[in-house]
């Protein structure tokens, strides 16, 4: 997903350059890694998350640099001046969630199979589930706010091909949890990871495939003006989303759901399938259901962060 997680049918060779980790980055992160294991076998997985929830309370009282950048973009969002009791619970709930779901992402692999199952929760499960029930594969529409990046691997040890794409120059944290991961659960050779820009052909193979592939359109900039957009409405500004991923689900005949990452207390995690945005069975004139598409996926997004502002994560 942008960033759900994880790749295709790419040649190993292909995978490994792609994913390549630095020996610094191997061994800065494998310390950090040992350390919350060691945590997390002496906390338990609440434990872990209680301690994560300290570390981004003091987080939130050192770094005044960042609280800055989060209250200019909770006034975005909120389209207003924020009260001081608004401001000061949405940016320390920002600092310890986003503290948690970084530890959560790296310990992830040293957590047992079964407790990580019972970490996720889907929302509105039979809609998932009577889609990928069609054999055509299924487009998740993501947006960059929540743990997204969390997501691929929990439905993956909970039985779903998942299919995400990501940016080729994701963090070095991303490229070291799934080497880990793919060491942790070999089995799981249908989590795969595409990269944007990578020919289309293996995404249409994925949906032939039966895949749930996932990915955020939610970008802040056009990278590539080959690109396929729409222009839609958020916030106030008109913006333009990626439409190609929608365009490319239409005509494999893949339904799109949209669907949000909600953080609970002790790393749980909700899905939200809030709706089905397209339906290429029903959908008669291509161009109409996705420009329609496209912007009720945007206000979705737009009602989801103004309730949950905390979740931003651009700042």
């Amino acid at each position: 997903m942008r960033d759900v997680a994880p790749s295709s049918t790419v040649s190993g060779a292909t995978r490994r350059e792609s994913g390549a980790v630095s020996t610094w980055e191997r061994v800065s992160f494998g310390l950090t890694h040992a350390v919350a294991a060691v945590l997390l076998k002496c906390l338990s997985v609440e434990g872990l998350y209680g301690f994560g929830r300290l570390f981004g309370y003091l987080e939130y009282l050192v770094n005044f640099k960042r609280r800055r950048r989060f209250d200019r973009a909770l006034r975005f969002v909120l389209g207003r001046k924020p009260s001081a009791g608004e401001k000061r619970r949405h940016t320390r709930e920002h600092f310890q969630r986003s503290r948690c779901d970084k530890l959560f992402y790296l310990v992830f692999d040293a957590i047992s199979r079964d407790k990580a199952m019972s970490l996720l929760v889907v929302e509105h499960k039979e809609v998932l589930d009577a889609a990928m029930a069609r054999g055509k594969g299924v487009y998740l529409a993501m947006s960059h706010h929540g743990a997204y990046h969390a997501l691929g691997m929990l439905l993956a040890v909970n039985g779903y091909k998942t299919v995400g794409v990501r940016d080729r120059n994701e963090s070095a944290l991303r490229r070291y949890v799934q080497q880990r991961f793919e060491t942790r659960y070999p089995e799981f050779n249908q989590m795969r990871v595409l990269y944007s820009g990578d020919y289309p052909r293996e995404i249409y193979r994925c949906y032939k495939e039966g895949y749930l592939l996932g990915s955020a359109m939610d970008i802040s900039r056009v990278r590539d003006t080959t690109q396929r957009t729409e222009e839609v409405t958020i916030f106030g500004e008109r913006r333009a989303f990626l439409s190609g991923p929608m365009r490319v689900a239409a005509r494999c005949g893949a339904p799109v759901l949209q669907g949000f990452v909600v953080p609970e207390r002790g790393f749980r995690y909700r899905l939200d399938i809030v709706d089905t945005l397209l339906d290429p069975d029903t959908a008669s004139d291509e161009n109409a259901a996705i420009q329609a598409a496209m912007q009720a996926y945007a206000a979705r997004v737009e009602s989801y962060v103004r309730a949950r502002p905390s979740l931003i994560s651009r700042i």
